[in-house]
């Protein structure tokens, strides 16, 4: 379905027909937000799981991926705005509060909706990125992966270098990707590049990578933390850090295979999920 917000329309999947519906329903109800270059679609094995398991899920395309609406300007594109698109989501579809669920990007979007409106988490679980402490402080290897960020920062020269050669160097940066060739196709839309290079470009500029430390708030538990032996891109430290910024009960699990986690290791990622949301359920939502 499409929802219009204030300022986009968002393309959601719903499975509205699950348990989650009707008085109460949020407490099983889980927000599943993708990150670069994905869209709802990188949930497709997690979604029929949680389905089965009794659990309405909301699986929305970011503002500038996928079918949804791609305003213009990198300004467009902040954390904070991805995050007020997703409260006014759950506002529309009148649910108060609910599980949240990110990979990559969109791990730190619903780290970030998180600290914003701690009432309308039941619970959260990050996949590949941790929070933000954690990843400036996992040392020179983490750096020597986020080169790419640096890169990203740079308009114009980063859309020309991905886009090179029928998109070779993106199709690099993709090599573990299950939908490589999927995704660098979307990427040929129009705008849709510079759109989803935009997150970095708000969200990670050079002045939060390599500025002084800034203060952080913490994540209101329960939080799962899943991290890929393979990952490229992120080192275990950056995850495994997050405790220190957990206020209440932190579990974390390490799953073998890439960055994409959920759609190369799904039955894994699967199990380790519905466990983690079966516990915060029955328990508190301060853990």
């Amino acid at each position: 379905m499409r929802v219009e917000l204030g300022d986009v329309t968002l393309a959601v999947a719903d499975s509205a027909a699950g348990a989650g519906g009707g008085p109460g329903g949020e407490d099983r109800t889980v927000l599943l937000v993708h990150g670069f270059p994905d869209t709802h679609a990188c949930w497709r094995h997690q979604v029929p799981a949680l389905n089965a398991a009794g659990y309405r899920t909301i699986a929305p395309d970011l503002r500038g991926f996928g079918a949804s609406g791609r305003p213009e300007g990198t300004g467009a594109y902040g954390v904070d705005r991805s995050v007020t698109d997703l409260l006014e989501l759950l506002d529309r579809l009148d649910l108060a509060r609910v599980h949240l669920v990110g990979h990559d990007w969109g791990s730190g979007i619903v780290q970030s909706l998180a600290m914003t409106a701690p009432d309308r988490v039941r619970s959260l679980s990050l996949l590949s990125v941790g929070h933000l402490g954690a990843l400036m402080t996992a040392g020179w290897e983490q750096r020597q992966r986020s080169w790419y960020i640096q890169l990203f920062q740079l308009e114009g020269l980063a859309e020309e270098w991905l886009s090179r050669d029928d998109f070779a160097n993106l199709r690099e940066m993709l090599t573990e990707h299950p939908d490589r060739e999927e995704a660098v196709s979307r990427m040929r839309e129009p705008g849709a590049l510079t759109a989803a290079l935009s997150l970095y470009r708000t969200g990670l500029p050079s002045e939060v990578l390599f500025g002084p430390e800034l203060p952080l708030p913490s994540l209101p538990g329960p939080v799962l933390g899943l991290w890929s032996t393979d990952d490229r891109f992120l080192t275990e430290r950056s995850m495994t850090g997050t405790e220190k910024h957990v206020a209440g009960s932190w579990r974390y699990e390490r799953v073998e295979g890439g960055h994409w986690l959920q759609l190369e290791a799904p039955d894994r990622v699967n199990t380790l999920l519905l466990d983690f949301l079966a516990g915060t359920t029955a328990g508190s939502a301060n853990g």
